[in-house]
């Protein structure tokens, strides 16, 4: 479960709606629980670097870094991360699933049309004597808004 604060989900619908017809794309920071119920406390805009913006989303791994480390300042912990879909669908692409790299985090997208804010766990198989990401995966789960 994902608990976000509504006004973290405005402002993340917000920059959504501003980015079109491009994908945004940003950090969320708060109190991360790999098998529970993680709770949101902040986003951390990012600019999307992506070759092609309005398919794709791509944070700058030099920007990623000063975020992680704003989030460790504030005492934080790397909930999961967010972008948006301007044109659907409101579900992780194959993209999305090719490029996932957070094992347990929380991966928001908003997607605009249709209009739908969803959450996914990415589920890593992290044993030792791994070849393949076959059994990798997205799971949906609850958001819980307040």
């Amino acid at each position: 479960m994902l608990v976000l604060p509504s006004s973290v989900r405005d402002a993340i619908v917000e920059r959504a709606r501003e980015g079109h017809p491009a994908e945004i794309c940003g950090v969320l920071g708060g109190e991360y629980d790999p098998d529970g119920r993680s709770r949101v406390r902040s986003q951390y805009p990012a600019e999307n670097v992506a070759e092609q913006p309005r398919t794709r989303y791509r944070i700058d791994p030099e920007e990623q870094l000063v975020i992680f480390e704003r989030l460790e300042d504030r005492g934080e912990e790397i909930v999961g991360f967010y972008h948006s879909h301007p044109r659907g669908p409101p579900r992780p692409s194959a993209t999305d699933e090719a490029r996932a790299t957070w094992p347990d985090r929380s991966y928001v997208i908003v997607s605009l049309e249709p209009f739908e804010i969803g959450s996914w766990r990415w589920r890593a198989d992290r044993s030792d004597d791994r070849t393949d990401r076959d059994d990798d995966r997205f799971e949906r789960e609850r958001v819980v808004t307040e």
